[in-house]
């Protein structure tokens, strides 16, 4: 059994047929993905993940993605600390994400804006603890910021996205309780840094995950060039992670079935919630 740690089935990509996410995610099923884990970006779309969740039978986290702090209001937070409170007792809600903080893009990294987002963290941060949930991370040229936050406010763990930082800040968030989650972007050879520690981390700290449909893998990216000359980009599903755990485990020399097993465990251990939903599971019963 594998699970995908973060997918955005929601997202327009995929389009508004719930018969096509349907199959997508039953595609997925077939390959052996037990439970997916759908993270919303937004107030808008925190009723959608949660529909969407239990008509698939997966997880979902409620939160504010760092993306999407420029057009956020301040209201939008009580919102989100109103559907915590509200879905308490729901077993597929797991954790507060997709939070975080991007300094990759330009425009986030204004004086203004890198504040407004580091307070709309704090802040998220400040509800997961009041909730008693994990977070989902989005780290994108800003761990040591939001490892900063995390020791000022600390949650008890979850999962840093998408991880491409340091050996010593992967070290510091192990530290604080989080697994780091490896996708498509550990397929490309090139991508050195992500395969030695895909491949040096103590088994115990990887997760996986697609980030559907952001992040393909090697086999469905298409170069900028030839996708300018008409050649479409590969749509990435969560039916890619099998094969993007096949890559970590012949990284790591070991076999597909104890790569799945440990890093559904390590998911687990990352987001509780999970642990009821993963024994409950198609395949698991």
């Amino acid at each position: 059994m594998w699970i995908d740690t973060h997918c955005h089935l929601d997202a327009s990509e995929f389009g508004p047929d719930p018969a096509l996410i349907s199959r997508i995610r039953a595609q997925a099923g077939v390959g052996g993905v037990g439970l997916c884990v759908i993270p919303a970006v937004e107030r808008a779309n925190f009723d959608t993940v949660r529909r969407l969740a239990h008509r698939l039978g997966d997880a979902y986290a409620l939160g504010i993605h760092p993306l999407c702090v420029p057009h956020a209001v301040d209201d939008d937070l009580q919102a989100l600390d109103a559907a915590l409170a509200e879905h308490r007792d729901d077993p597929r809600l797991v954790a507060v994400g997709e939070i975080g903080l991007d300094f990759f893009v330009p425009a986030l990294c204004e004086p203004a804006t890198r504040e407004r987002q580091e307070w709309f963290y704090r802040e998220q941060l400040r509800l997961a603890r009041r909730h008693g949930l994990p977070v989902i991370l989005h780290v994108r040229r800003s761990a040591d910021a939001l490892l900063k936050h995390l020791r000022a406010l600390p949650t008890g763990g979850g999962i840093a996205h998408a991880f491409n930082g340091s050996l010593q800040q992967a070290r510091t968030f192990l530290d604080l309780g989080f697994k780091l989650g490896f996708g498509g972007t550990v397929t490309f050879e090139p991508a050195q840094q992500i395969r030695r520690l895909a491949t040096e981390l103590p088994l115990s700290a990887l997760v996986l995950e697609t980030d559907a449909p952001d992040i393909p893998p090697q086999w469905l990216y298409v170069p900028a060039a030839e996708r300018a000359a008409g050649r479409p980009q590969g749509v990435n599903t969560p039916a890619e992670l099998p094969r993007i755990g096949q890559v970590v485990a012949d990284l790591r020399g070991i076999g597909e079935a104890a790569l799945a097993d440990a890093t559904t465990a390590n998911a687990s251990a990352a987001l509780p919630r999970l642990a009821h939903l993963i024994n409950h599971a198609p395949g698991q019963r």
